[in-house]
Parts: C-alpha cells; sequence; structure tokens
C-alpha cells in the first residue's frame, strides 16, 4: 500500500451527517421528497436520523445493526478517535476547505453519532435500522425512490472485488423503484486511486436497464475524490 493513503483493516463504522450527505451527493429538495430513502452500509450516521426529523421517511441498512445497539455506539465511538488519529498524521493530504480543522472534523462525527444514538434508542424508530449487508438485502423490489452508500463500495476495493461489485450495484438496482436513483461516493479506493473496474461496472448498469452518470460531489476532503456515481432507473 502507498503511503500516501489511508490504512483500515475492516470496514470502518463511521459518522457522518445529514449535511456532509447533502453535500457529497449534491441532493436536492426534489432528491428527497419522492419517496422512501435508504442508506446503505450506514454505520453509526445520522443522515437517518435527521432526515425524518426533517419529515422525510428515512431507513438504515448495516451488518452492525444485528448486534446490541450499545455496541453499535461504543464501535462508532472508537472509530472517532481511532480515524482522528490517523487523520492527524496524513492531514497534509486532505483538503480541509469543508471541515476546517481536524478539531472541526472530530467534533462533527461526535455529533453526528449523539444523534443516531439518540434516535436508534428511540423505540419509535428501532425499526428504521435494520440488519443487512450487500450484496444480499433484506428489502423487496421496488421499495425506495432514493438510495444512498456512502463510504463503502469502492472504497473497500481491496477487501471486496469486482464480483462483489457488480452483485451489490445489481441489489441496489433491484431495491430502487422504476423512476428512482441510487447515489454512490466515493469512487476511489482507501489507496486514493479510481475504482479499476468502474467502467465495466458502468456497461453492466446499462445493460440492466440503469442510466448511470458521473457527477460532481461537493464535499471536498479525501484527495482525488470529485464526483459520484449517480444510477437512473
Amino acid at each position: 500500500m502507498s503511503k500516501q493513503s489511508y490504512e483500515q483493516i475492516g470496514v470502518a463504522m463511521t459518522c457522518r451527517s445529514f449535511e456532509e450527505y447533502v453535500s457529497m451527493f449534491d441532493l436536492q429538495l426534489s432528491d428527497l421528497e419522492q419517496g422512501l430513502l435508504l442508506d446503505v452500509a450506514a454505520g453509526g450516521s445520522s443522515f437517518t436520523a435527521e432526515a425524518n426529523a426533517k419529515g422525510y421517511s428515512a431507513f438504515a441498512v448495516d451488518p452492525r445493526y444485528g448486534a446490541g445497539i450499545q455496541e453499535w455506539i461504543r464501535e462508532a465511538s472508537e472509530e472517532i478517535e481511532t480515524s482522528t488519529a490517523k487523520l492527524v498524521k496524513l492531514q497534509d493530504h486532505f483538503d480541509w476547505s469543508y471541515y476546517g480543522s481536524i478539531e472541526n472534523h472530530k467534533s462533527g462525527r461526535e455529533a453526528s453519532l449523539e444523534l443516531f444514538a439518540s434516535h436508534v434508542m428511540d423505540n419509535k424508530f428501532h425499526d428504521r435500522y435494520i440488519d443487512g449487508k450487500l450484496p444480499e438485502l433484506p428489502f423487496p423490489d421496488d421499495t425506495f425512490s432514493l438510495v444512498l452508500c456512502s463510504h463503502f463500495m469502492f472504497l473497500y476495493a481491496s477487501q471486496f472485488g469486482p464480483d462483489f461489485h457488480e452483485k451489490a450495484i445489481l441489489e441496489l438496482m433491484r431495491i430502487c423503484k422504476p423512476g428512482g436513483q441510487i447515489r454512490i461516493y466515493p469512487l476511489i479506493s482507501l489507496n486514493w486511486e479510481p475504482y479499476a473496474e468502474l467502467e465495466t461496472l458502468m456497461e453492466t448498469i446499462t445493460s440492466n436497464g440503469g442510466r448511470v452518470e458521473l457527477l460532481a460531489s461537493h464535499l471536498p476532503f479525501i484527495p482525488s475524490s470529485s464526483q459520484f456515481l449517480r444510477i437512473l432507473l
């Protein structure tokens, strides 16, 4: 692995806010108002909590949700400390124009986790967090109008190969309604290199009835990561 990379063993349980999702996926009100929303590999992010508070109908799915709630929260809290220590060593490689500083980045993660924890521990919303993992998700066909996947697919290319990514994309397409859309960010690996099989994967999407676009993300941070993938069904 290149020295200029983010070292990670296993998949991190990260915490990102609604506003970060809006920026990274260039989300508009019209995108959020069309129907059910799903955050895939959501971890400890507060997108689902904040989206529901704003009146949208959002759900989150992650394989960690099969464990106890306190375990989810503990793991996410530990990851904030671990990731911050890594960023300190690599800070010169990142674009801090959005977050401002490492301290702001960390406090944002902590605030997101607090919202996530409050929401998931509320019995009224516990069923919004579903145990499941790609490439097979526990939802019927044509369920969601907007499917988001942040910092999972492509990022872990060294752990999950092309076959996994193809199956995962087709699964996201299966659960997305006709007229709906899927957005995935970032399109690079932890080595900060473009996903090598992206063109082939885009051909698979097209041959299975999707229309695919590469669009500008508005969350400058990760080196060489300025686009997200949008699939229209």
